[in-house]
C-alpha cells in the first residue's frame, strides 16, 4: 500500500507557516552526539521521516535514543561500536555523517554506502581524503566505506568542492585530534554553522565557521549538551516559491532571512514583493511570474534542493528560463515529470530551458527525491483539474505536516491510500 497526494490546482495560497528545524542540520547533529559520552538534547527538530531513521542508526551504535515529538534525546555509552547497521544507513545518504564521530572517537568506522534520493552520484573520494590526511587508513569493502586510525594528527586539507558532507565528516574528526587542523574551501552553509556552534558548546575549540576556512585546535574530550536546531532553509524557500507560483501571500516563520538571501531575490527578480523580519519574511505576487535565470552553487549560491522549485515557478513563468544544475548531475530527472505535467522544457547536459506556459495541466507524476515532490506538488497547485502525485514518501522524509501545512494555506491536497501503483511508461 502506498500514499498518494491528489492535487487541485487553481487556488491561491496565503497565510502563515512556521518552518520547523533543519532536515539537513537536525540528522548531523545527531551524529555528532557520538562524540561524547553522556546526554545531548536536540530541540526545534522537525517531526520527519528522516529523524527515526537516523535514531535507528544510532541505536544500532549503541546509543539510547528517544524521540519526542521536536525534541530528541541521544544517551552515548562510554564504549561505542564502529560498525554502523547497513540496513538503515543505506535508507538515506545523510547516515555517512557518522563516519568522522565514528573514526574519531572509536577509532574504526565500518559505515554502508550510503542510499537516499535518486539526484545523482555522491563519491566519498574526499570524505576519505580527509580522514587519511588526519593519520586514518579508508578504504572500500563488502558495500562500505571503512576508516581505520590508531591516532588521529591535525593537518591542513583543501578541499577540491566546498563538500557539505566532507566538511562535516572531517570537522566531526578533528576536534578530538591530536593538534591543529586547517580546513580550506570548506563549504559554508547554515548548517555547518550550526554544527560547529554546537561542537563548540561540547567543548571543542574552532573559529571560521560560515567562511571558506575552519581552523580546529583538537581536544582531549568533548561533552554533551543541549541545543537547538536552527529554522530549515529549504522548506522555508519551498513555501516562499509556493506563494509566487499561486500568485499568493505567504509569511514564513521560524527561519532567518539572510539563509535565503538570494533565493528571495530570484523571487524579486521574478515580480514578488519581499518583506523581510528578524525571524522570518512574507512573499507576495499580484500576478503572473517572470522569467528568470537560476544556476546552483554552494552557499551562498541558490541551492541545489530548491532547483524544482526554480523549474516549476519557470514552468508558468512569462518569457524563457534557463536552469543550470551544477550540483547533482540526476536532479533534472524531475524536468520528466514536468514536461508531462504540460512544461514546455529541453534538457541540454546540466541546462534545462524552460518556456513558460500560462497553466499546466493534470496527470499522475511520480517523485524520485524529496524536494522532486514537494515541486510537482507545487506545480500541480498551477494546473487543471486533479493531479495525483506518487511516491510521496520521499515528501514526508523532508517536509513535516506538509499536507496540513499547504491545507491552513488554501490547498485543494489531500492524502490518499491505496495499492502500490505502477512505474511511471
Amino acid at each position: 500500500m502506498k500514499d498518494r497526494f491528489l492535487v487541485t490546482g487553481g487556488a491561491r495560497l496565503e497565510g502563515s507557516v512556521k518552518v520547523s528545524g533543519a532536515k539537513n542540520s537536525v540528522l548531523k547533529l545527531m551524529a555528532a552526539a557520538l562524540l561524547a559520552e553522556g546526554t545531548t538534547t536536540l530541540t526545534n527538530c522537525p517531526e520527519i521521516l528522516d529523524v527515526p531513521l537516523m535514531a535507528e542508526v544510532l541505536r544500532g551504535l549503541g546509543c539510547e535514543v528517544s524521540v519526542d515529538h521536536e525534541t530528541v534525546r541521544i544517551t552515548t555509552p562510554a564504549t561505542v561500536s564502529s560498525d554502523a547497521d547497513f540496513d538503515a544507513v543505506r535508507q538515506f545518504r545523510a547516515s555517512v555523517c557518522v563516519l568522522g564521530p565514528l573514526t574519531s572517537r572509536t577509532g574504526r568506522a565500518v559505515v554502508a554506502l550510503p542510499g537516499g534520493d535518486a539526484i545523482g552520484s555522491r563519491p566519498l573520494d574526499m570524505h576519505q581524503s580527509g580522514l587519511e590526511k588526519l593519520g586514518a587508513t579508508t578504504y572500500i569493502r563488502h558495500g562500505a566505506v571503512v576508516a581505520e586510525a590508531t591516532k588521529l594528527v591535525g593537518a591542513e586539507i583543501e578541499l577540491d568542492f566546498p563538500s557539505v558532507g566532507a566538511t562535516e565528516n572531517i570537522l566531526t574528526a578533528a576536534v578530538l585530534a591530536e593538534g591543529r587542523t586547517v580546513l580550506e574551501n570548506a563549504a559554508r552553509e547554515p548548517e555547518i554553522v550550526d554544527l560547529c556552534v554546537m561542537l563548540r558548546q561540547m567543548g571543542a575549540q574552532l573559529t571560521g565557521e560560515g567562511s571558506p576556512t575552519i581552523v580546529i585546535d583538537g581536544v582531549d574530550k568533548l561533552y554533551p549538551t543541549q541545543h537547538e536546531v536552527i529554522g530549515d532553509r529549504i522548506v522555508a524557500g519551498t513555501w516562499a516559491y509556493a506563494a509566487a507560483m499561486t500568485r499568493g501571500d505567504i509569511t514564513v516563520s521560524g527561519i532567518a532571512p539572510r539563509h535565503l538571501h538570494l533565493p528571495l531575490e530570484m523571487l524579486k527578480f521574478a515580480g514578488a514583493q519581499i518583506s523581510s523580519y528578524e525571524n522570518g519574511f512574507r512573499v507576495n505576487m499580484p500576478h503572473r511570474p517572470k522569467a528568470v535565470d537560476y544556476q546552483t552553487l554552494p552557499f551562498p549560491g541558490f541551492p541545489t534542493d530548491l532547483q524544482p522549485m526554480a523549474i516549476g515557478i519557470s514552468a508558468i513563468a512569462e518569457g524563457t528560463s534557463v536552469i543550470t544544475e551544477n550540483i547533482f548531475e540526476a536532479r533534472f530527472r524531475f524536468v520528466d515529470e514536468m514536461m508531462r505535467l504540460g512544461a514546455d522544457a529541453t534538457v541540454d547536459g546540466h541546462h534545462v530551458v524552460l518556456r513558460g506556459v500560462e497553466q499546466l495541466s493534470s496527470t499522475p507524476v511520480w517523485s524520485s527525491d524529496i524536494r522532486a515532490g514537494a515541486g510537482l506538488v507545487l506545480a500541480g497547485l498551477c494546473a487543471d483539474g486533479e493531479t495525483e502525485v506518487h511516491d510521496v514518501y520521499h515528501i514526508d522524509r523532508g517536509y513535516p505536516n506538509f499536507v496540513e501545512n499547504l491545507q491552513q494555506l488554501g490547498a485543494k491536497i489531500e492524502r490518499v491510500s491505496g495499492p502500490a501503483d505502477p512505474a511511471p511508461r
